[in-house]
């Protein structure tokens, strides 16, 4: 099994949508839905993850589970429960995000060190869904250190939830690398639940050492896959090589037709190049096409320069 990681300000469901049509992906966790001190309306669910206008699942029928974030038990509860009614397959619990201000506001990563609050989040969600949505969560091998790596997988197990993506680094190791794969085994060796791999896996190689190192069949891929959209493909042994450019050009329009229909003018044409960025790690074309479109900022002539060849 091979997920698509939630990344804020990234991965979005249109990134989601484009990404998922390429395939190799069989499931996606959503970028976080911040929960603080509030009951959220469902338009808050559905603008965050509009898949659960269509069954929870992208175009290409990939199940979407909505991520959701904070430190309030009583509040993350009750927003779960509203989430459930919209029936996602899964609802995903964030303890993994290292950003400074979700850190300082009691959310993400910061609660690693307190395994006994994590254990009664996810307890009382689990308590408030039904027991046919699927609760998990995504965890960091700890924030400063990995002291507690161990109570912290214990707690979410003890909680009920199914499943545990363990990002291979620790809030402060952030996203340098290496990660550490090999420190996932021991989660996996203490709780019998599925325990899913994640962190800086970029190439097929890296998903080989990933798997041999952490004993995790299951791999959540991030980064990797937005630089390389036919990463998942390759893993699951379903192609050899990379999608070639003349063929992810198309997919590229439809993921900026749908950012133009959806971003504000002022950030449409940074959406195209963040990803034209990335793109560059695998992609010669992407790199030549970046350094051409860097200072152009108007959406139009960004879609005109760059896919108006592909015709």
């Amino acid at each position: 099994m091979i997920l698509l990681a939630p990344m804020e300000g990234l991965l979005d469901h249109i990134l989601r949508d484009v990404l998922t049509r390429v395939g190799g992906v069989d499931r996606c966790v959503s970028e976080f839905i911040r929960v603080t001190d509030q009951l959220l309306p469902a338009r808050v669910f559905t603008r965050i993850v509009p898949e659960l206008k269509n069954g929870g699942r992208t175009a290409a029928g990939v199940p979407v589970h909505p991520q959701l974030l904070g430190s309030d038990v009583t509040c993350l509860a009750e927003n779960a429960a509203r989430l459930a009614e919209l029936k996602p397959e899964g609802i995903d619990l964030n303890f993994g995000c290292p950003a400074k201000c979700v850190n300082r506001h009691r959310g993400g990563a910061v609660l690693l060190d307190e395994p006994e609050l994590i254990h009664a989040i996810v307890a009382a969600v689990r308590r408030a869904v039904p027991v046919g949505i699927m609760v998990s969560a995504k965890m960091r091998l700890g924030y400063m250190d990995g002291s507690r790596t161990l109570d912290v997988a214990r707690a979410i197990h003890a909680a009920g939830a199914q499943e545990i993506v363990v990002h291979a680094r620790t809030k402060a190791d952030g996203y340098k690398p290496p990660a550490y794969w090999e420190r996932i085994a021991a989660v996996r060796e203490t709780v019998p639940l599925t325990v899913i791999a994640n962190g800086e896996i970029w190439t097929t190689e890296h998903a080989e050492l990933a798997r041999e190192r952490s004993g995790c069949e299951h791999l959540m891929l991030g980064r990797g896959m937005v630089a390389d959209p036919g990463l998942a493909l390759r893993i699951a042994g379903q192609r050899e090589a990379s999608v070639p450019w003349r063929e992810l050009l198309p997919l590229m329009q439809l993921f900026f037709d749908q950012v133009r229909g959806h971003v504000a003018a002022k950030h449409q044409g940074g959406r195209l190049k963040q990803w034209l960025h990335y793109l560059k790690r695998a992609y010669p074309e992407a790199d030549a096409a970046y350094a051409e479109l860097r200072t152009v900022n108007d959406a139009g002539e960004l879609a005109h320069r760059l896919f108006s060849a592909a015709r």
